[in-house]
């Protein structure tokens, strides 16, 4: 099929609406993420065997499905008999967040691990509560080591967000081939939904490279 500029120009408006509902998506997801993702990686540095077990079984369990599962199990099985009503947006940020956050407890642990045990000593010596070693000592010292992984993941949520069509979330991809319904031409519309899905996955990745050096060089 003939590339058309004058169809390509006609569905950009629809793809940046898209893109916009994609981006939304992949930034409440990752705040999702990344906070649950902590709070299972201290849970399970809290020696407390029963919930360290649980969590620890439940990351397992969600790495070991797929994300698209999840999605579908949440929105059509566990809203219906919770007697909750989310929107489809609401479900994708929820299952993003959910499936990426047992990943990014795994880094936050390794970066954890990774102090040195010089300051844990100190923390101790010094006798400082436990809260303050993990806010002034730990966590300030944690965190950076671990996000140029956590910017990966961002990046990859982004990519995954299409998963989403299959529950009614109107991303960059769901208005391409809206689009391509409509005009019956599904070349412009899905090439530049791949554009704009590299426009801005490149610059994210040159950023998370970056801090990638940054921290090697910490």
């Amino acid at each position: 099929m003939d590339w058309s500029w004058e169809s390509a120009a006609n569905s950009v408006p629809l793809l940046l609406e898209g893109l916009l509902v994609t981006v939304e998506i992949t930034l409440l997801a990752s705040v999702v993420a990344y906070a649950l993702g902590l709070v299972f990686a201290l849970i399970r540095r809290t020696g407390i065997p029963v919930l360290s077990q649980a969590v620890l079984l439940f990351i397992e369990f969600v790495r070991s499905t797929p994300l698209l599962i999840q999605v579908f199990v949440l929105y059509y099985v566990i809203q219906p008999v919770g007697g909750m009503t989310l929107s489809p947006f609401a479900t994708g940020v929820i299952a993003l967040g959910v499936h990426y956050a047992t990943y990014a407890a795994e880094v936050y642990r390794a970066g954890i691990e990774a102090v040195p045990r010089g300051q844990w000593e100190a923390t101790t010596a010094l006798n400082l509560p436990r809260s303050r070693v993990w806010t002034a000592v730990v966590l300030p010292q944690a965190v950076p080591r671990v996000l140029p992984a956590l910017g990966n993941y961002t990046i990859s949520m982004f990519k995954e967000t299409p998963l989403l069509l299959a529950i009614g979330v109107v991303d960059v991809l769901a208005r391409a081939k809206e689009v391509g319904a409509d005009t019956f031409r599904v070349t412009e519309p899905y090439t530049l939904a791949g554009v704009l899905f590299l426009l801005v996955s490149l610059p994210a990745s040159i950023l998370v490279r970056r801090l990638e050096r940054r921290a090697a060089h910490s």
